[in-house]
């Protein structure tokens, strides 16, 4: 059975009607709707044993390694959340292998970014959608 069959993720296309079947087959989602499942015991609930595994292991790596401090134990928990998606049948995104190859990169205040940075940021973003605004480029 594929990951559109099971009570987890028809749970989510019921939980968020707006987003399209494929953004959440694809797992495409945004910051408060992450925050809005990680806090749902419902969900919790409702997956099978191996499912639960892997949803424990992502909910530790948000909780200990993507906030302000880094736990100590970080490495560990990138292996148990490869380990579980891994016994899932899923295979590695692009995201979880730069995650599991550069662990050193990261610093121990991940998410420490200062207002000016983050305004930079998106000033920059908004600059580059403008230079391309009608020029028949996909996405």
């Amino acid at each position: 059975m594929g990951k559109t069959h099971s009570t987890g993720f028809r749970y989510i296309v019921e939980k968020f009607p707006i987003l399209s079947d494929a953004k959440v087959k694809e797992g495409v989602f945004i910051g408060p709707q992450i925050s809005e499942v990680l806090k749902d015991e419902e969900f919790d609930n409702i997956l099978s044993a191996k499912e639960f595994t892997a949803w424990k292991s992502f909910k530790w790596i948000c909780e200990n390694s993507l906030g302000n401090m880094k736990s100590t134990e970080y490495i560990e928990g990138v292996k148990n959340l490869i380990q579980s998606y891994e016994n899932m049948g899923c295979r590695m995104s692009l995201k979880l292998h730069f995650l599991h190859s550069h662990l050193d990169f990261f610093p121990e205040n991940l998410s420490a970014v200062s207002d000016e940075q983050g305004e930079r940021f998106h000033q920059d973003i908004l600059r580059m959608e403008n230079r391309y605004q009608g020029s028949g480029m996909t996405v």
